[in-house]
């Protein structure tokens, strides 16, 4: 079973159209925007991807050119199993919600390793870089809809741009909470929560130690 990727989803979907060489694939995703959310910047990944499409029959090698002085370029089409399988990877990604890890909630998730000041000074440089990309989307956007681009091929921008959206607001309140003092911490503080928070070598889950008044410390 091949395994399923966004650029693997691309690639079927590009043959679907009709046969092509990998780099006329990656000039495909670009022009078309796709590569706003599918990582096609190393050629690598790109062709890492095709040869595992093609060990497991979902597309198949059509021919071999050469144009001039440029290299041999394999052509690849789409088999009917990689029809077939383009569809299903298609339907289980818009129905079912997949297991994601990004990195920016990992990040938050170690927050005590820097101080109070210092995270919010990055999360305002997050809220920044946010803005600036929500800008940047809005650009393209009104791009696409002054050519009159069909809002069928700009789905994924409008989602995007909402997450930015949420994501700048929760920042920007967080960023808030921090410079009110609301959410703060210390050294002293995260004994104590260690401490409360034991976990036994041979235990499965948090063992809570009796509650204390020990409270989030003020600013």
């Amino acid at each position: 079973m091949v395994r399923h990727s966004p650029l693997a989803l691309a690639v079927l979907a590009m043959l679907t159209e009709g046969p092509l060489h990998p780099y006329r694939m990656q000039q495909l995703i670009k022009a078309r925007g796709k590569d706003e959310v599918i990582n096609v910047g190393q050629r690598n990944s790109l062709y890492q991807t095709i040869d595992r499409l093609l060990r497991g029959d979902l597309i198949a090698v059509r021919e071999t050119e050469r144009d001039g002085a440029f290299p041999e370029r394999t052509i690849y089409e789409i088999t009917e199993a990689g029809r077939d399988t383009g569809r299903l990877w298609l339907r289980e990604q818009l129905a079912q919600p997949g297991r994601e890890f990004p990195a920016f909630p990992a990040a938050l998730s170690f927050l005590p390793l820097l101080t109070p000041d210092d995270v919010r000074r990055q999360l305002e440089t997050r809220a920044g870089a946010l803005e600036r990309e929500l800008a940047r989307q809005d650009a393209m956007t009104a791009e696409a809809n002054a050519i009159q681009v069909p809002r069928l091929f700009l789905l994924e921008g409008e989602l995007v741009r909402a997450q930015l959206v949420v994501q700048l607001e929760w920042v920007r309140s967080v960023v808030a909470d921090l410079q009110a003092g609301t959410l703060t911490w210390s050294e002293a503080w995260l004994a104590d929560i260690a401490q409360r928070f034991s976990l036994p070598a041979d235990a499965t889950s948090y063992r809570l130690a009796k509650p204390t008044a020990t409270k989030e410390p003020k600013a």
